[in-house]
C-alpha cells in the first residue's frame, strides 16, 4: 500500500517516509505514525505525517497491516 491516500493512514501504523532532506535520493525512514499532518484526502507524493520519534516526511509505503485482524479469515 502506497502513502498517498490520507484513509489509508493511521497513528500507530508503522510505515516508510522520505524525508525533506533525503528528497533527492530517496532514502527511506521507518517508523511509527504519531500524527498525520495532510490534510487534504489524498497528495500525489505521499501524505505527511510526524513519526513517534519527530521526524516529518511523506509517506511512501506502509508497512503494518491497515487494521488490527487483517488477513484473518472468518470461521463459520
Amino acid at each position: 500500500m502506497d502513502g498517498r491516500k490520507r484513509s489509508d493512514i493511521r497513528p500507530g501504523l508503522e510505515v516508510d517516509i522520505v524525508l525533506k532532506t533525503d528528497q533527492r535520493t530517496g532514502r527511506l525512514t521507518r517508523g511509527t505514525v504519531k500524527e498525520l499532518l495532510t490534510n487534504s484526502p489524498t497528495h500525489p507524493h505521499g501524505i505527511k505525517v510526524r513519526l513517534t520519534d519527530g521526524q516529518v516526511g511523506r509517506v511512501q509505503a506502509v508497512i503494518s497491516p491497515r487494521e488490527l485482524g487483517a488477513g484473518k479469515e472468518e470461521t463459520p
